[in-house]
């Protein structure tokens, strides 16, 4: 009997380091683009996916079939909504990244609508609001990508010494 769990046990973390080894770049990518840091430093990003893979493992022998990247996104997408990176003030989005500008729920439904392809109805069902509350914060985020405020300009000022 010990054999066997040992065996199944093996062939687990096999299957799951399989699973890793083909999707983490892509999950990485995602969490990096929700908590808006830069690709080549994203702490934040790399905790988000440390935790969805975590809790993909844990849950790996009763997936019965169920898509393990598509668990981990959900899982990821989750752990960003419901605030855990936001609470112990994980969540600064640096300045300057095109994401940036928007808000965490509107990058999420960006990130997952465009970026991961997910449909509409499937977006506002994991996020647990209508679709069309979904469209809408979607369009107003690429709107704000595609078209950034820009600052007022100010002339600077030059001081003139006396003569």
């Amino acid at each position: 009997m010990r054999e066997r769990n040992v065996a199944q046990a093996s062939r687990r973390d096999r299957e799951f380091e399989a699973f890793v080894a083909g999707a983490a770049g892509r999950l990485l990518q995602t969490a990096t683009l929700l908590t808006a840091e830069p690709p080549d430093d994203n702490p934040r990003a790399r905790r988000l996916l440390t935790h969805a893979l975590a809790h993909t493992y844990a849950v790996w022998d009763g997936l019965r079939g169920e898509d393990p990247y598509d668990r981990t996104r959900r899982e990821l997408a989750l752990r960003f909504e419901h605030g855990v990176w936001h609470h112990h003030g994980f969540f600064r989005p640096p300045p300057g990244g095109v994401l940036s500008a928007l808000g965490p729920q509107e990058r999420l439904i960006l990130v997952l609508r465009l970026y991961e392809g997910v449909a509409e109805e499937q977006t506002a069902a994991l996020l647990g609001m209508p679709a069309e509350r979904v469209r809408a914060i979607c369009l107003r985020a690429m709107a704000t990508v595609l078209h950034p405020r820009r600052e007022k300009s100010v002339p600077p000022v030059v001081e003139v010494a006396p003569s």
